[in-house]
C-alpha cells in the first residue's frame, strides 16, 4: 500500500514555498529505495553538516562528487574488469550515483577519502543581505505648535 499525499491546498494558501512542496512531492513518489552505498547525515554545528559514505573498494579516481544549484551528486563507477573467478563474491562494486537535495545557500566546503569513507562537509553560508539585521528607530522632534491666530473684532452690544 502506498501512501500519498495531495499538497494542493499549500500551493493555494503558500507564496514563495513552490520548491519546498516540489521537493515534498518529489519525495513522496519515490518508488525503488537503493539503499546502496550506506551513508550518514550528521549536523555538526548550527550551519554545519556532514556527509558519511561508506565506499569500500573505490578509490579517489573511481569516486565524482558534483553540485549544481541545490543538488549533490555523488558517484562511483569501478575503472578496471575483474576477471578473477570468485568463489564467493560479496563486495560490492558496483556503480552508483546518490543524489542528495541542499537547501538554499549550502555548499560543500571539503571531501576526503580515508579508510573506505568518503567524507562531505557541508555550510550554510548564508548572505550578508539575507541576515537579519537590527533597524534603528530615529526620533524626529515635534515642531512646536502654531498659535492659532485671532482676528479681533470690535464687540458690539446687542
Amino acid at each position: 500500500m502506498r501512501n500519498t499525499f495531495d499538497f494542493t491546498p499549500l500551493f493555494r494558501s503558500g507564496i514563495g514555498f513552490d520548491r519546498m512542496l516540489n521537493a515534498l512531492e518529489a519525495a513522496s513518489r519515490v518508488e525503488t529505495v537503493d539503499n546502496w552505498p550506506p551513508y550518514d547525515i550528521a549536523k555538526k554545528g548550527e550551519d554545519d553538516y556532514r556527509i558519511t559514505m561508506a565506499v569500500a573498494g573505490f578509490s579517489q579516481d573511481e569516486l565524482d562528487i558534483t553540485q549544481e544549484q541545490n543538488m549533490l551528486m555523488v558517484s562511483g563507477q569501478k575503472a578496471g574488469e575483474d576477471s578473477a573467478e570468485y568463489l564467493h563474491h560479496g563486495i560490492a562494486e558496483r556503480a552508483f550515483r546518490r543524489r542528495f537535495e541542499l537547501a538554499d545557500h549550502v555548499k560543500v566546503v571539503n571531501a576526503s577519502l580515508v579508510n573506505g569513507l568518503l567524507t562531505i562537509d557541508l555550510k550554510r553560508e548564508i548572505p550578508e543581505e539575507m541576515k537579519p539585521r537590527r533597524i534603528e528607530i530615529g526620533s524626529v522632534k515635534a515642531k512646536p505648535k502654531a498659535e492659532a491666530k485671532q482676528i479681533e473684532a470690535d464687540k458690539q452690544a446687542a
